[in-house]
């Protein structure tokens, strides 16, 4: 696996995707495709691509992999403080789940505010990069190692088991997610959101990508929005962008 077949890889992926590794950190993202393609047996980037491809399915788990969107407690925070915080403000709340990758996250998100606010009509915008994650999503059906971090009462309301097993969202929940394609690198950004949520999607770019990307969230969010990053994750120059910090983690416009 070396640099010439490391190049050919970021071409071949870029033209199937429209991920751009240029972007991102090499030597972590080189890291962290190494780790998966070290337990194939294939010898280089290129024949592991040209293999993935043939596949959907592969295809598709090899692309979460990349962009993978790990929960933690900070979440429940966002539904204890953040969102109240919010709805004190606007009773419909206009919310961007950026990098929704399997759709876990907004509809996450729709279950919290049918609780918080039963009978209110919210818009939850979900994008990802790839077409196929999105499919997914749209579909709204998972394994049970998928949900495994929803809590049983809520996996019970909100869900219905399928014949094989697995889990099917509730069309109430899923009528307020707006699913789309997006690339946040490249892409025009929607404007007046009161909150931007972006967790462990922008790990791999680079400080000019990242600076770039937070410029752009900020001119998204309304005065008084909030943008919430990553548990790994620091806006550099935050206050120069016009941030303050709200909470660690969420960022509020000024």
């Amino acid at each position: 696996m070396d640099d010439k077949d490391w190049e050919l890889f970021k071409d071949k992926l870029n033209r199937k995707t429209g991920i751009d590794l240029q972007l991102y950190k090499e030597q972590q993202m080189r890291r962290r495709i190494n780790n998966l393609i070290n337990k194939t047996p294939f010898k280089s980037y290129t024949a592991f691509f040209n293999d993935a491809v043939k596949d959907k399915q592969k295809f598709a788990d090899f692309i979460e992999y990349l962009t993978i969107n790990v929960s933690d407690d900070k979440f429940g925070l966002l539904e204890s403080d953040i969102i109240p915080y919010l709805l004190k403000k606007n009773d419909s709340l206009n919310i961007w789940s950026a990098g929704c990758s399997i759709g876990a996250e907004p509809y996450s998100l729709s279950i919290i505010m049918k609780e918080l606010t039963p009978g209110k009509r919210h818009r939850i915008l979900a994008t990802d990069l790839d077409i196929e994650i999105l499919a997914k999503a749209k579909k709204g059906i998972y394994t049970a190692d998928e949900i495994k971090a929803m809590r049983s009462d809520r996996k019970v309301k909100y869900f219905t088991k399928t014949p094989d097993g697995k889990y099917a969202i509730k069309p109430e929940i899923k009528m307020p997610v707006d699913f789309k394609r997006h690339n946040l690198l490249k892409d025009p950004f929607e404007r007046n959101f009161d909150l931007i949520l972006c967790r462990n999607v922008v790990i791999y770019f680079t400080e000019e990508a990242k600076a770039e990307l937070y410029k752009n969230f900020f001119k998204a969010l309304k005065p008084g929005g909030i943008l919430f990053v990553g548990g790994t994750e620091s806006i550099l120059n935050s206050r120069q962008i016009g941030y303050e910090t709200f909470k660690p983690f969420f960022d509020n416009v000024c």
